[in-house]
């Protein structure tokens, strides 16, 4: 037990809080695309040291989103995927590479509202769609997720307005946030992250995790493409609203 709490690091109430909470969260994810991974985080927040916060999600997240992209590979968008792996690789070195952090609360109110405009702003035209916009998404949101740790809403609501496919869309998101992930481990173990002592608790997340996009899966191929949309659209605009909260909370 001490290697799950690394050696008393966090308590055995918490590595059953948060084994439960993996397979929640990656459930949910599978059903309805998003949310999983900030509902994740939270909880994290509470029981982890913060020093670890970021990256430990960032590998949690890794597994949890590559086995969803490795149960629908066959749904994947290759061109989309490699575009905004090559942003990502880019954001990833430039963040590497910053020690000033921006204050988190200008970081949450830039990507509440961005996802607000793309999720219920009018729909691009197909040519306005392009490699370097898939590129610069890439790059911005691996940016974004090195501060904040979780910016999946944000791929989320690009890739909302690119597929009626629940399939495709499912598949797509969940490749681009297994790079953006393994990017953001990377990063974070080339600055000092012990990720050796973790592995125990990690291993044990993902496998939950794994569980849990299993039957998600199973039960999104039953879900309506309509309903999926709908949901997968409030569920963006309700992550957006609790940005807002989070930091009109640190404003005042």
């Amino acid at each position: 037990m001490d290697l799950l709490t690394v050696a008393g690091s966090v308590s055995q109430g918490a590595v059953l809080l948060l084994t439960v909470t993996s397979f929640v969260t990656a459930l949910f994810t599978a059903m309805l695309g998003v949310g999983g991974g900030v509902l994740l985080l939270a909880v994290m927040a509470s029981v982890v040291p913060v020093q670890v916060l970021i990256p430990l999600h960032g590998l949690v997240q890794f597994g949890a989103n590559g086995n969803r992209a490795l149960m629908t590979v066959r749904h994947l968008d290759k061109p989309v995927f490699f575009y905004f792996l090559a942003g990502a690789v880019a954001g990833a070195v430039l963040a590497s590479f910053i020690v000033v952090r921006l204050p988190v609360i200008v970081i949450q109110l830039a990507v509440a509202v961005f996802i607000l405009l793309l999720v219920w702003g009018p729909s691009p035209k197909t040519r306005s769609v392009s490699r370097r916009g898939n590129i610069v998404t890439g790059a911005v949101t691996t940016l974004i997720a090195m501060f904040v740790g979780a910016a999946g809403p944000l791929v989320a609501a690009f890739i909302h307005r690119k597929y009626d496919d629940k399939l495709t869309l499912t598949a797509t998101f969940a490749a681009c946030m297994t790079m953006q992930h393994a990017l953001k481990a990377i990063v974070f173990s080339t600055i000092g992250f012990a990720v050796y002592q973790w592995l125990p608790l990690i291993a044990l997340m993902i496998t939950s995790g794994a569980a849990g996009t299993w039957l998600g899966l199973k039960v999104l191929v039953r879900l309506p493409t309509h309903h999926f949309k709908t949901a997968f659209k409030w569920i963006v605009t309700l992550l957006a609203i609790r940005l807002l909260y989070d930091a009109a909370i640190t404003l005042f």
